[in-house]
């Protein structure tokens, strides 16, 4: 595997484009090796699921489109970037029990602290933020078979 991959798709701001962008970050975590099957890809599906409602719902309109950016170094190290146009920061709610929403960012933050890894926020150039999720990168190992090929 090559020390740096990197993969991006940028999608309209629609609930549709949740869905498309789970699918998207399955499929290249699955060009990367990481079996879907894994705790880790649903983690971060669920992470990919979470940021990319939040581009969605939270930037009010000023947001037409959102990016996925995908990376993995040297086979150690994973991050997922969502990024909007939207200048406002996401904000830790208060979880209510009854509470419909706002649930998002701490789910997101106790996956990638569960994980290994951090959650960051950092401004863009063009005034909008880029919410990154870094994780260490841990493919299930598989067992060799004697003639030297992997297993299951």
């Amino acid at each position: 595997m090559a020390d740096h991959q990197e993969a991006s798709v940028t999608l309209p701001s629609d609930p549709a484009s949740v869905s498309a962008a789970r699918t998207y970050v399955a499929t290249v975590l699955a060009e990367w090796g990481l079996p879907s099957d894994t705790e880790v890809a649903d983690a971060v599906r669920l992470i990919v699921s979470e940021l990319a409602t939040n581009a969605v719902q939270h930037t009010l309109g000023q947001s037409p489109t959102f990016t996925v950016d995908m990376a993995l170094d040297c086979d150690e190290q994973l991050r997922i970037g969502v990024t909007d146009s939207h200048p406002r920061f996401p904000k830790r709610l208060p979880a209510a029990v009854q509470q419909d929403n706002g649930r998002g960012m701490v789910i997101v933050r106790w996956l990638a602290a569960e994980y290994g890894g951090r959650l960051s926020v950092r401004p863009t150039r063009e005034g909008g933020k880029t919410v990154s999720v870094e994780l260490p990168w841990t493919i299930p190992l598989q067992q060799v078979t004697a003639g030297g090929q992997q297993g299951p």
